[in-house]
């Protein structure tokens, strides 16, 4: 499958910063037995990664902003393009040696998302989407999955940990989706949650507290594979809003009413 130029220049960028990722996670399984342990040196390889990215895009498309997870807004003097960074999504994964995590790129113009790029790079999986172009996995095209009925589906999520969103919401979310479907997954990266719906793999995915950056490609790779992302209440503000919720028509709509249900 051909890619665009601007797919070819995200591509190299989060390869290239996924082969510094894979080195960097084989000291961390290393590192894992060490008293000290190895959250120094994962910080280490986010920042690696992020500067490769940086150097990569920056060189191709000179003059573009960007929002990253690291660096936060580094204004361009093209106001109308926008890289949204995220280095190394599934962080705690990559900590504890589990191969879920990600490489998440995606570009915005005036303010529309264009393009994503995800890429697994413990499992060799890549995943990109532009806008109107449909979206791939390894070059293969992505559909969504087709089930019609949420008990029939497996649904990811995600679960916020210490210090982090409102426990007692997301609890109350899994007992209303549970309580509806196949299964709940949490696989720890939302990137790979967004591209694994795209793909078909899983049938809907909703999380809260997410950044843009966190979003911004899977969101694109989900509508791109004929599915549906809003936020949580169904409008279009998922990054002010920090949630997602995504699937096909159906279970996109199905997992909407399950968590506006009332408190009981």
């Amino acid at each position: 499958m051909p890619r665009s130029a601007i797919i070819n220049v995200m591509v190299q960028a989060a390869m290239k910063a996924g082969r510094s990722l894979a080195r960097d996670f084989g000291e961390v399984q290393n590192l894992q037995v060490s008293l000290k342990g190895p959250g120094d040196y994962v910080s280490q390889a986010d920042r690696r990664a992020e500067e490769i990215i940086h150097t990569e895009l920056s060189r191709a498309r000179p003059g573009y902003s960007f929002l990253m997870e690291e660096r936060g807004a580094v204004e361009g003097d093209d106001p109308q393009h926008r890289w949204l960074v995220d280095p190394l999504d599934g962080t705690t994964n990559f900590l504890h040696g589990i191969p879920i995590f990600s490489v998440s790129i995606a570009l915005e113009r005036q303010g529309t998302l264009v393009a994503g790029v995800i890429y697994n790079p413990a499992m060799d999986e890549l995943y990109t989407a532009e806008r109107g172009g449909g979206a791939f996995l390894n070059d293969r095209r992505m559909r969504v999955a087709a089930r019609r009925d949420l008990s029939d589906c497996v649904i990811g999520t995600g679960i916020p940990h210490l210090g982090r969103g409102h426990h007692g919401r997301a609890l109350l979310d899994l007992r209303n989706v549970m309580g509806e479907s196949a299964g709940i997954r949490r696989l720890g990266s939302a990137a790979l949650d967004l591209a694994y719906v795209a793909a078909g793999r899983m049938d809907g995915f909703w999380e809260e507290a997410l950044s843009s950056w966190d979003m911004a490609a899977g969101i694109l790779m989900v509508r791109e594979a004929g599915g549906f992302a809003t936020d949580r209440n169904g409008g279009q503000d998922m990054f002010g809003t920090g949630s997602v919720v995504a699937g096909n028509e159906l279970i996109h709509r199905s997992l909407l009413k399950a968590l506006q249900k009332p408190v009981s």
